[in-house]
């Protein structure tokens, strides 16, 4: 019995260890020729498949066979691996209408908790959740919150309460949330929206909520401040940076110098144009898909190209807005269990960081709020749909919620909605491309400031163009063409997906929340109009 006892503890040791270890860090060698071989059209796939035997047998084989005459590497991949599957043969019923749908897709988009799998890059969590669509086959942490927004008008809060708990789960055990749940994500996170997840449960299950995820809020915390103690001016650690001025703000930030393994012939590929060093490069790289905006021009320098990226060198007026409300929920949630002195203290470093934002964010010359270079001391140039941050979080002074509302309206507001920069670059974060999640945030923040009726004008443009393409395809999309309506979406390092979690979830609480008709608000949408 012993032995039995210690085998099964040395295989559950030897699982949990190889759940953190990435397929490049398991398969050197078969994992660069796979991907660079392009065998399969998407990076994604390999790094997503199970092995069927202990990695060190799968690399003996595979040293054993390569050489010789005839051999595929296709084939012994097949052979010695699972493949993933998506979601992607569902079919829906179109005349069920779109409510329907997503309620069906709640089913389709749920996975149940996981076990851990033997060398699988997959981490497995405890509970039920959502994950977004596609070839996204795990759980991502931003898109999360705004899939929760439907979940909530679904009346699914069973499901949101499971996935918070996941959230906590994640940062008990890493110390942070993941990009998603993945051993390949291990070294970055995505924006911090945790905190918002708390307050739309305490909304449903009360403010006890704050108290039961008060530890792992302060651990995010944590995590993102990581290193400020003894940062001098104009130096960075990790994720967070000393202004010029003293001021703790926060940046985008991956521990890993090297090639996406989940992008890794766009990376190595686009590696051979920078003239940055290889490790900065990669740095700049995947801090920008930890920001969730990959790509966009709004991380490149004048040059507008991706060689030029240099995500770590700006502080992200959207990040530490997001952090800003999460030093408030602390606060919030030490006040539940009557400690008024650190309460205190997190209301202080809130009050300090908006301070520092409206200081550094703040662009006088064209009533915008734009990322900050703290290497050179200036404000972005790239203005970009970050600015309505400050509305959603109360930050924006008045006169600045009415700048920002006026230059949503006249430079941002096309036929299908919010356009997330001002640039056609062919990257998917740029024009001609909306978001939900940006849409969300936008409207959110301009009813904040009781810009009741352009925030309503917006959620309609929008509302219409997704309810039109469901009715013309069956399908709700990761991203729409917002300027020219009759296209699709484009750009990104991956084919356009459909599913797909965060535009399901804005859209039932946009349609509730404005009361739409869904069976006739998609046929008078302005085409091509500004």
């Amino acid at each position: 019995m012993r032995r039995l006892f210690l085998l099964a503890f040395l295989f559950f040791t030897i699982s949990v260890k190889a759940q953190t270890l990435t397929p490049r860090q398991q398969f050197p060698g078969l994992f660069e020729a796979v991907q660079l071989g392009r065998i399969f059209p998407d990076n994604k796939t390999f790094v997503d498949a199970v092995p069927k035997q202990d990695p060190a047998m799968i690399m003996k084989a595979y040293q054993d066979e390569k050489d010789k005459p005839g051999f595929d590497i296709k084939t012994f991949v097949l052979a010695h691996f699972d493949m993933p599957v998506s979601h992607s043969s569902f079919q829906t019923d179109i005349e069920a209408g779109i409510r329907k749908h997503i309620d069906t897709l709640w089913h389709v988009l749920q996975r149940r908790p996981d076990e851990a799998k033997p060398f699988s890059s997959s981490l497995a969590l405890p509970n039920p959740y959502i994950v977004p669509g596609g070839r996204f086959r795990e759980i991502y942490y931003w898109d999360s919150y705004f899939t929760m927004l439907g979940l909530q008008e679904s009346h699914q809060v069973k499901v949101i309460h499971n996935m918070v708990e996941n959230f906590a789960y994640l940062i008990d055990k890493y110390g942070f949330i993941p990009n998603g749940n993945r051993a390949y994500y291990l070294t970055r996170s995505q924006p911090p929206f945790f905190a918002m997840m708390v307050n739309l449960l305490a909304k449903n299950e009360g403010e006890k909520v704050l108290i039961h995820f008060r530890p792992q809020l302060i651990k995010e915390y944590e995590y993102w401040m990581q290193g400020w103690e003894g940062l001098a001016a104009n130096q960075a650690s990790h994720r967070v940076v000393r202004m010029t001025g003293g001021e703790l703000l926060n940046r985008y930030w991956d521990e890993s110098d090297q090639p996406r393994e989940e992008s890794f012939v766009q990376d190595v590929t686009a590696g051979k144009e920078t003239q940055q060093p290889l490790p900065q490069f990669y740095h700049n790289v995947r801090a920008a898909a930890a920001s969730g905006w990959d790509f966009s021009t709004r991380w490149f320098d004048a040059s507008g190209k991706l060689p030029a990226i240099q995500t770590t060198n700006l502080i992200p007026v959207d990040l530490n807005c997001l952090l800003y409300n999460l030093e408030l929920t602390i606060a919030r949630s030490l006040n539940q269990i009557y400690n008024g002195k650190l309460a205190k203290l997190y209301r202080e470093r809130a009050a300090r960081r908006k301070a520092a934002i409206l200081k550094y964010c703040w662009n006088q010359k064209t009533g915008w709020f734009d990322d900050y270079n703290w290497q050179l001391n200036q404000l972005s140039t790239i203005p970009t749909l970050a600015a309505e941050f400050p509305l959603e979080f109360k930050i924006a002074t008045d006169e600045q919620a009415r700048l920002v509302a006026e230059g949503l309206k006249n430079n941002f507001l096309k036929a299908g909605g919010l356009v997330t920069t001002l640039n056609f670059s062919g990257q998917q974060w740029d024009a001609p491309n909306g978001w939900a999640p940006l849409q969300y945030m936008a409207i959110d923040g301009l009813e904040n400031y009781h810009y009741n009726a352009l925030a309503k004008e917006i959620a309609t443009r929008w509302l219409r163009l997704n309810i039109r393409v469901f009715k013309q395809t069956g399908k709700l999309l990761e991203k729409y063409n917002v300027v020219d309506t009759k296209l699709t979406a484009g750009g990104g390092e991956y084919p356009l997906q459909d599913g797909f979690g965060w535009t399901n979830g804005v859209l039932l609480h946009l349609i509730n929340r404005y009361h739409i008709d869904t069976e006739h608000e998609s046929k008078d949408l302005p085409e091509n109009q500004n």
